[in-house]
């Protein structure tokens, strides 16, 4: 229930955080182009505290250097190279100044509202501590169509009004900053990404509402070519299976849960077969080319599907084996890029 108090139409301060812990497996290029997106708000960057970019070391001195004489509001702190992407993005919160810390992507893209829709609901009810935006899977043909019907990320909803939601993402979310640090994302936890599922849950138990803002729009990359879509529906299934362990003293009442369409992850089997045919109704409405490219999609869809079992079926009898082999892997490539551009 939201507070009783005055409401204020001052737009709060604000600063954004990016990190590049993402571009370990992803195409550099992405980082260009969300920074772009961001440049073409209708609230422009030059507002904000700051817009901070957490580098750890998985981005050339070059192209950050290059990026930074384009977007003079641009700032970059170096962190450590074994800074994670939580690590990361609390290091921002941490580091900003902003009464409200937003957080973005660097293999993300933002349609040009949506800072200030992201933003708006923090000046009207002071009551309101996060505000998660709308993320959706980009691409249309055989693998962009299969990676809308499976890859993380749900189609856009189509609503309009602020309500609550059950999770949010942290490539599209803002928080009041004095209430984020003081219930902090966890960053010690056995997942590759899904600390903000366990966050979220957290947050929900101890009375809190995430609200969600349909009008602040972003579309996520999807996996950008063999090696990083193998590795990234291995570790789905491996953070499904810690979902669920780490979910469970945060056991909820499913009538007690937010009636959005966003769910919970750690839902179960029935709830999965809901939220799939949901997905596939909302990419036809979206975009009517995902119809043609429907049953070409399929088989790419099912090999996704079948790895996100493996690694769940991995990570059962062996926890921390593909976590700690596909970090290995990402070790092993940034020395290699690291020397490239020596």
């Amino acid at each position: 229930m939201l507070s009783a108090v005055p409401a204020t139409n001052k737009r709060p301060s604000f600063s954004l955080v990016l990190e590049t812990e993402n571009l370990a497996n992803a195409d550099l290029e992405g980082l260009a182009q969300s920074l772009a997106s961001l440049s073409q708000q209708d609230l422009p960057l030059t507002a904000a505290n700051e817009v901070l970019i957490v580098d750890s070391g998985n981005t050339p001195t070059q192209l950050l250097t290059a990026l930074c004489d384009r977007h003079p509001w641009l700032k970059v702190h170096q962190a450590p190279p074994e800074t994670g992407y939580y690590k990361a993005k609390m290091l921002g919160a941490a580091l900003t100044t902003g009464e409200i810390v937003v957080y973005c992507d660097s293999d993300c893209a933002y349609e040009p509202h949506w800072l200030r829709s992201l933003l708006e609901p923090f000046a009207k009810e002071p009551a309101i501590q996060i505000v998660a935006g709308e993320t959706m899977t980009r691409g249309v043909g055989v693998y962009g169509t299969a990676m809308a019907l499976t890859y993380i990320f749900p189609q856009y909803s189509g609503e309009q009004a602020l309500a609550p939601v059950a999770q949010y993402f942290l490539n599209n979310v803002a928080f009041r900053r004095e209430f984020l640090l003081k219930q902090p994302i966890p960053t010690a936890l056995p997942l590759y990404r899904g600390n903000c599922v366990i966050h979220a849950k957290g947050l929900r138990q101890q009375g809190y509402t995430i609200w969600r803002q349909p009008q602040a729009r972003a579309t996520h990359a999807a996996p950008s070519d063999l090696s990083h879509f193998f590795w990234r529906f291995l570790l789905i299934g491996h953070d499904y299976y810690w979902q669920q362990q780490l979910s469970a003293p945060f056991q909820e009442d499913p009538k007690h849960l937010p009636a959005s369409s966003d769910r919970d992850p750690t839902t179960s089997f029935q709830g999965k077969v809901e939220i799939f045919f949901d997905r596939i109704r909302k990419m036809v409405r979206h975009d009517r080319r995902h119809l043609l490219y429907f049953p070409f999609a399929i088989p790419v869809a099912m090999v996704s599907i079948l790895l996100i079992f493996i690694g769940y079926l991995i990570t059962t009898r062996q926890p921390d084996y593909l976590l700690k082999t596909y970090e290995r892997i990402l070790e092993r490539q940034l020395t290699i890029s690291q020397g490239g551009y020596m």
